[in-house]
């Protein structure tokens, strides 16, 4: 005859313990899921393959423009977003910010070719939680994922976590300091570097070329300028557009 064994008294468990421990559990183990944004499909295709030969990822979406990477965020509810800086129709920062707007769970992880402090300042004022430079993707993508699945920031070089938060701390002023133009004439400034008409402008963002007329006029006056190879100028200055 099997006889039970004695349950150990000296081992104390509670449902609250145990559900806390399944929890932690599946929090560890859960599929990570990223979307990979950037015009150029070798670029996908890499951080794809990087992606998939890693457990724990799995990439849901795709997007070319910026436009299409909020859509697909919204529509994808993705955990993280890869978000190349130079991207047509809607450059990464912006859609970064309409993210974060948009599908406020997803964290921006960005990809950019520089590491000057412009684009860095534009980097942390965007929202993101992280960036990593495309020279240094096969090192840093997987850390900096890792970093921003748990909540922490990822700056290579010498913007740390310290430089991120005092960021965010004044970052309604920044932007309002910083920033002349609506998040709507930011992207019409985009469209008309890029060489669109005002009727591709209105085409584009679904309003009418009247209105798209006149966020054309009030860019210009509130920037002072007078011609579209001044615009295209400022776009380049201010990283809006890449040549």
């Amino acid at each position: 005859m099997l006889l039970a064994s004695p349950v150990p008294t000296d081992i104390q468990t509670s449902p609250r313990s145990c559900f806390i421990g399944i929890v932690k559990m599946e929090a560890a183990s859960r599929t990570v899921r990223v979307m990979i944004a950037d015009d150029h499909e070798i670029v996908r295709r890499g951080i794809r393959s990087l992606l998939e030969s890693e457990r724990g990822y799995e990439v849901v979406a795709e997007a070319r423009t910026g436009r299409e990477a909020v859509r697909k965020a919204k529509q994808h509810d993705p955990d993280i977003a890869i978000i190349d800086v130079s991207m047509p129709d809607l450059n990464g920062l912006e859609a970064t910010d309409q993210i974060r707007r948009q599908a406020p769970r997803t964290k921006v992880v960005i990809l950019t070719m520089h590491d000057a402090e412009p684009v860095v300042n534009d980097i942390l004022l965007s929202g993101a939680l992280g960036y990593v430079l495309k020279s240094d993707a096969s090192n840093d993508l997987l850390s900096a994922l890792r970093a921003v699945r748990g909540g922490k920031p990822f700056f290579p070089g010498s913007v740390g976590a310290m430089l991120l938060e005092g960021y965010r701390s004044s970052r309604d002023g920044a932007v309002a300091e910083r920033r002349v133009l609506t998040p709507r004439e930011r992207e019409i400034v985009q469209l008309l570097a890029e060489g669109k008409t005002n009727k591709e402008v209105a085409t584009a963002l679904g309003i009418t070329v009247k209105t798209a007329e006149t966020h054309r006029s009030n860019i210009f006056r509130k920037l002072d300028l007078h011609s579209i190879p001044q615009l295209v100028r400022y776009a380049i200055r201010n990283h809006v557009i890449e040549i």
